[in-house]
């Protein structure tokens, strides 16, 4: 057993620890007969660094792997991180222009990846030093990447098996574009931002002068449009086929304003009637809606709005060519506004397609590229979720899951970018398509003798950065080769911890796979946390200025702290707003564990005599051996909020605040019980607490003496025969006699300190006056028979507590001291019931607000209650 320092030092004594974990990683055996628990960690990006999120995310994930390892399972925490195909290639074109004015075409493709390469290296041991500041108990010899040539081949076979069994197909759709990083996106990579725009109404003339719509003017028909730029690429006006106002002009011809091109009324049901006016511009190469209009009548898809956002077609008039789309929708209106075919412009709310990555408004586009087909995995899962393969929780996750399955897309996995793993096609000079086969994914197609002088090109494109991370539950563990050792040990993984954010991009695609290619579910229970938001509930940015660095919280608070905040703010998935005082209550209770282990060790020394256990040593072990039950229950249930709470509860109430206390006569008497009692509380605090915060209890668990570390300890085990409820009913009267006697000090105006006399009666009075000396001890109170004079009582659960009034304050002084708390508390409340009487306050104010008010009428009406009932004991 070694001294503890005074004071917890957390610069001092976390980063040891921190390098001793990383350099000495909890390898997970996987020939070992424990029974596997395997979290992979959701993979930063490569080009980040650690915030908030990927804090709390890892937090989570330590908790539940250091407590399995505990509780005796093989656990292992798999590290590593993701190759963020497009957020990585534009900070690296970004640099490359701002330092050196070049762009990735002056250097090429070779070596422009051999700048990420390097700019790789750099982030991912900036992220990975970060993590192991954290403490995250991870197999660091097994850590991934995405683009490592494990997992790199892994996507190669998933492309290849797609490919053969007919879901991943080439084709030509609208997609979505992003000017800026010159690639597709996905649905869910696309943002929707609320921004103010413009709803133009446009003349169309019809060729007929004499038709006009039964609502409408004779000669045209008008249609509602925010897009007026792309009129250029319009191939027909869609009506709904059950709309009267429009239907004897199906089938006739409207004119293209500002053109000479006329083209075709049709009628389809995709028409929203009650949008606009009710007829719709088709533009199928502009709109994915119009695109399957356009794909059921057969209309031809010329694009007017080239790759970088500029309007650029032989159907677009001179005047247009060359701008950029936002600034030609501007030159077009007033061409609209001049010609007469504008026949109204009135402000309307747009939802924007925004690039997550780029933030820049994405374009739609006819494009060819990759997909999958995704109804038949999308199936899969669902009948996986069915069976109870999969429990999400909170548990309102599941409905969101399925909705989106069972109204899924096709996938678009290509991207036109450089970083990434690259497509594994190639296609000849009349374009067709060959693939390595089935039985060898990783052959190149062109060393093949049937392909022997032909002119074989690699497609350029690379696959969605989803489109490896989907494999990695699994191809961390070294799928496809499903006979290593790692992948039948600990695969399937026993949770995914994420933020709900990335339910649909991440979460889903893994469930999809999982079943696809393993016949399994990659995971059998999914935590969806909430979103980390400042203090004002607003997401973080770097443009808003708002953001936390959660290096700074560990420079400020300890990482011990940190964590405890992160777990304690954790609870039910809801979105957590960042609260400074959850971190300086952590730093407080690593404060309060610390001197209470060095008071620990201070009284475990010198001689010690045979005794039995006190009624509160009796008392404090059937406590924990109930803390054990719930906080083991709660890690159960994935409740680390809760968990946390009884854990905090437990060690700063019960034992610092009263066993402590309540054990010092025994422990300055030499008693052995208490003193091995008082150490095993203490050691099975510190288990308790260890996958929380796991510096502090490290370096206390090895100052008592342990060789090994805490962390590969056994977690502890529920004991019936400890459960003492005479103990526990017996300790409850000392602590009802403490509480009255307290209670009754500051009526009367006196100091925690001042000592005074009472008179204990009641069912609980016996118990009490035979362990007098721990209700003397911590009330700092006198045990006396009787007082002389009035008294002030105070009944706590089956203890009236007494204390002499008279002798002891001015009565007078005192009583109107009482009368003049009551006026302040008739005002509290009568302040309090107005606001909430004030239906715009309950309207406008944050629930919180309204919550609080409450909880003040309903404090200060009890503080109200008892000083009546105390002052009307001397009227």
């Amino acid at each position: 057993m070694k001294e503890l320092p005074k004071t917890f030092d957390p610069t001092a004594i976390e980063p040891r620890w921190a390098k001793r974990w990383a350099t000495e990683p909890f390898r997970a055996d996987a020939t070992s007969g424990k029974p596997p628990y395997t979290i992979v960690i959701p993979p930063p990006n490569v080009t980040g660094n650690l915030h908030l999120g990927h804090a709390m995310d890892n937090t989570i994930i330590d908790t539940l792997v250091r407590y399995k390892r505990m509780a005796g399972f093989e656990a292992l925490y798999v590290p590593g991180t993701d190759h963020a195909g497009i957020s990585t290639q534009v900070v690296v074109e970004r640099e490359l222009r701002k330092n050196e004015n070049l762009s990735r075409y002056d250097l090429g493709r070779e070596a422009f990846l051999e700048r990420v390469w390097a700019f790789k290296e750099q982030s991912k041991g900036q992220i990975t030093g970060q993590l192991q500041r954290l403490g995250i108990s991870a197999d660091w010899t097994r850590e991934r990447f995405t683009m490592d040539e494990g997992l790199s081949r892994a996507v190669r076979h998933q492309f290849v098996r797609l490919y053969h069994e007919g879901l991943a197909y080439r084709g030509e759709r609208i997609v979505n574009w992003d000017p800026v990083s010159q690639t597709t996106l996905s649905d869910l990579e696309v943002l929707r931002e609320e921004r103010k725009g413009k709803m133009y109404t446009l003349s169309y003339k019809l060729a007929d002068p004499q038709a006009a719509p039964s609502n409408g003017e004779a000669g045209e028909i008008r249609i509602a449009t925010v897009r007026p730029e792309t009129i250029f690429a319009d191939q027909a006006i869609a009506v709904h086929p059950e709309d009267e106002r429009f239907a004897h002009l199906i089938g006739q011809q409207a004119r293209i304003p500002l053109t000479d091109r006329w083209i075709p009324i049709i009628a389809d049901a995709a028409v929203e009637r009650d949008f606009g006016v009710g007829a719709l511009k088709i533009t199928p190469a502009h709109d994915p809606t119009d695109f399957e209009i356009g794909e059921r009548h057969g209309l031809a898809r010329p694009s007017v709005i080239d790759l970088t956002g500029k309007m650029t077609s032989e159907l677009v008039p001179a005047p247009f060519v060359g701008l950029d789309r936002f600034e030609a929708r501007k030159k077009v209106v007033a061409a609209l506004e001049e010609s007469g075919d504008l026949i109204e412009a009135k402000d309307h709310t747009i939802a924007l397609g925004i690039s997550e990555r780029t933030k820049e408004p994405v374009e739609p586009i006819i494009s060819t590229q990759w997909f999958v087909r995704m109804e038949e995995m999308a199936r899969a899962v669902l009948a996986g979720l069915d069976r109870g393969d999969m429990r999400l929780y909170p548990e309102r996750w599941e409905k969101v899951n399925r909705d989106w399955l069972e109204n899924i897309r096709d996938w678009n996995i290509s991207r036109q970018l450089w970083w990434g793993h690259q497509i594994p096609a190639w296609y000849d000079d009349e374009g067709n398509i060959y693939v390595p086969p089935l039985e060898n994914p990783d052959l190149d197609p062109s060393t093949l003798p049937e392909n022997a002088g032909k002119n074989l090109r690699r497609d350029p494109d690379v696959f969605d950065t989803w489109f490896s991370s989907n494999l990695w539950p699994f191809s961390t563990l070294g799928w496809p080769d499903t006979d290593s050792e790692d992948y039948r040990k600990f695969y399937p993984t026993a949770v995914l911890v994420t933020g709900y954010d990335i339910l649909f991009f991440w979460v889903a695609r893994m469930q999809m796979a999982g079943y696809h290619f393993t016949g399994k579910a990659p995971f059998s229970r999914i935590m969806l946390h909430g979103l980390y938001l400042d203090a004002k509930g607003q997401k973080m940015s770097k443009s808003k200025g708002n953001g936390v660095d959660p290096l700074e919280l560990f420079d400020q608070y300890g990482v011990d702290a940190s964590r405890f905040a992160f777990a304690y703010l954790s609870t039910g998935g809801q979105d957590i707003r960042h609260d400074p005082r959850r971190f300086e209550q952590g730093r407080n209770f690593v404060n309060k564990l610390w001197n209470a282990a060095r008071f620990v060790m201070m009284n475990l020394e010198g001689e010690a005599h045979e005794a039995e256990h006190t009624l509160a040593d009796r008392w404090i072990r059937s406590r924990l051996n109930d803390t054990v039950r719930g906080v083991t229950e709660a890690l159960e249930e994935m409740d680390l909020g809760a968990a946390i709470r009884l854990a905090y509860s437990f060690t700063w109430d019960e034992f610092c605040d009263w066993y402590i206390e309540a054990a010092k006569p025994a422990l300055k008497e030499g008693n052995r019980a208490t003193r091995e009692t008082i150490q095993q509380v203490l050691e099975g605090i510190l288990k308790l607490l260890h996958p929380f915060m796991p510096f502090v209890t490290s370096e206390i668990y090895e100052a008592l003496g342990h060789r090994r570390q805490i962390a590969v300890h056994s977690w502890p085990r529920v004991n019936e025969d400890l459960f003492d409820a005479e103990a526990t009913r017996a300790f409850e009267d000392l602590r009802a006699a403490v509480s009255a006697a307290r209670s009754l000090k500051s009526e009367l105006g006196l100091s925690p300190q001042d000592r005074l006399p009472v008179v204990v009666s009641g069912e609980g009075a016996a118990t009490v006056r035979e362990n007098a000396y721990v209700v003397e001890g911590i009330a700092r109170v006198d045990l006396v028979e009787s007082v002389e004079g009035r008294t002030l009582s105070q009944v706590e659960s089956s203890v009236t507590v007494h204390v002499p009034i008279e002798g002891t304050v001015n009565l007078e002084e005192w009583l109107a001291r009482q009368k003049k708390r009551l006026a302040e508390l008739e005002k509290q409340i009568k302040q309090a019931e107005g606001k909430l009487a004030n239906e715009g306050f309950v309207a406008r104010a944050p629930q919180e607000v309204v919550d609080e008010e409450r909880r003040r009428i309903a404090d200060f009406s009890a503080q109200r209650e008892r000083l009546l009932e105390v002052v009307a004991q001397f009227a």
